[in-house]
């Protein structure tokens, strides 16, 4: 504290000092409260005279801009009870639309098309989407804030926290069986076809498929099958797939075993429309092939992907090759498209070998003891890795990502597994020493207990027991 005039600091009583000290401290921070109220107080009115006179001069016409995947501006403000005009862009390579909760809005728009869409009147926030299938998830979402709206009373004692959803996806039943008319995926892998040039039709459809006994999907598919087919070739040989849009939204491929400029062959084309994908397979591998439209990771998730094979040199005769492709089910509502959001979040329902939910327990593979077998494996994903295996014997050959890892020769060495990522691919050699049952699965058993299950039946013996067909 400052010295008093007039006085030594001896000169004042320790009391008095330390009481004027406390009166002086409280009469400043009640001065100190009196001017917080006080700027609080404007502020507050300032603030509150902004919001009432903001219902009165906002913006009744929004020019919006949709695109890969965006609506720009993402929040408009708008007055409560006013009708708007919004002027709809699409500066995109693929159709978008704008819906208010996905139902009045415009129409769908090819890339380069504008329209002006009046909507409202609003009383509450909402929002308007793309409503082509997983454009909204993947962020074409415009959200619509009501200024002067009223807010909804709560009722007495109840919460404010909504009541948790109900699961809206179909559920896959473990214990279910395939109805009696119910066919397998072949997964038996045929030779390539003969000549170096291979000439491929290739459509692009949407397809109600069943992914499991008793639950179907619609699926986005290359020709009407999830996977889409198996192509095969050798180094040198050259592929002519002409694509062709059967669907109702766009679509694209990709082979990874190809190497062409992304925005030619790869590209997007809308319905009715074809493209002539042509490339020369200069390595050897088990690729991937997908459509790569966006949101691709919807595209994918929904069965658009399959395999190309592409033989290494002198590939050793077997008695019999076969091809898995492992991917994940991702459940929108019966008979609906895959849910987008939860492949984002990768919480899959399932995981599966060819497409279908424990296909080859449903109907084993059929082969004989002491012959050597070619098993080809492409994670094709969209997310969740593989460690395929089968229980009951060893791999003698492994070959990964266009090289092999294992070979027979002296050291007599065994594999386990192929361990794949998504868009890995490769294949394992392999003979079954005695008659019996082999189960084959991915080793993440989390992942063999939701569908990646499937048994080899070696020799004359009884299926029965798996209540297979």
């Amino acid at each position: 504290m400052n010295d008093l005039p007039g006085r030594t600091p001896d000169a004042v009583p320790a009391e008095s000092h330390d009481g004027l000290w406390v009166l002086t401290f409280v009469i400043g921070m009640a001065a100190l409260i009196v001017s917080i109220v006080a700027v609080i107080g404007a502020f507050g009115n300032e603030s509150s005279a902004a919001a009432s006179g903001a219902a009165g001069s906002m913006e009744t016409e929004f020019d919006i801009t949709l695109g890969e995947m965006f609506v720009s501006p993402s929040t408009i403000e708008v007055a409560a009870g006013e009708t708007i005009t919004l002027n709809v862009t699409n500066t995109g390579t693929m159709a978008h639309d704008l819906k208010v909760m996905g139902m009045t809005g415009t129409d769908l728009l090819q890339p380069g098309e504008s329209a002006s869409v009046t909507i409202g009147p609003f009383t509450a926030d909402a929002q308007a989407w793309c409503s082509v299938p997983g454009h909204k998830e993947a962020g074409m979402l415009l959200n619509i804030t009501v200024i002067g709206a009223t807010p909804v009373a709560t009722a007495a004692g109840s919460s404010a926290t909504p009541a948790a959803t109900a699961p809206t996806g179909a559920i896959i039943d473990a214990q279910a069986e395939p109805a009696s008319e119910w066919e397998p995926r072949d997964p038996v892998l045929g030779p390539a076809e003969p000549g170096d040039v291979h000439e491929i039709a290739l459509d692009a459809t949407e397809e109600l498929i069943e992914v499991a006994p008793g639950v179907t999907q619609l699926m986005w598919t290359f020709g009407g099958q999830v996977p889409g087919p198996t192509l095969r070739g050798e180094i040198g040989d050259t592929f002519r797939v002409t694509l062709t849009n059967q669907g109702t939204m766009g679509h694209s491929i990709d082979f990874h075993a190809s190497k062409v400029a992304w925005n030619d062959e790869m590209r997007t084309i809308l319905p009715g429309e074809s493209l002539v994908y042509e490339f020369t397979a200069d390595h050897a591998g088990a690729f991937m092939y997908h459509c790569g439209t966006a949101p691709t990771l919807h595209h994918i998730g929904n069965g658009m992907f399959g395999a190309i094979i592409i033989d290494p040199p002198e590939l050793e005769p077997v008695e019999e090759e076969f091809v898995l492709i492992q991917s994940e089910l991702y459940l929108g509502a019966e008979g609906q498209p895959g849910d987008l959001a939860k492949m984002i979040d990768e919480d899959f329902d399932a995981v599966v070998f060819n497409g279908y939910h424990n296909q080859y327990k449903h109907a084993p593979i059929r082969v004989d003891a002491d012959k050597d077998y070619r098993v080809w494996v492409i994670d094709d994903g969209p997310s969740e890795n593989s460690a395929f295996h089968i229980v009951g014997t060893i791999f003698d050959t492994v070959f990964k990502e266009g090289s092999y890892l294992l070979r027979p020769d002296e050291t007599s060495g065994g594999s386990q597994v192929l361990d794949l990522q998504p868009a890995q691919g490769g294949f394992v050699e392999f003979s079954f020493a005695e008659d019996g049952l082999y189960p084959f699965v991915t080793h993440k058993f989390s992942n063999a207990g939701k569908g990646a299950l499937g048994f080899f039946a070696v020799g004359d013996v009884d299926t029965s027991a798996l209540g297979s067909h």
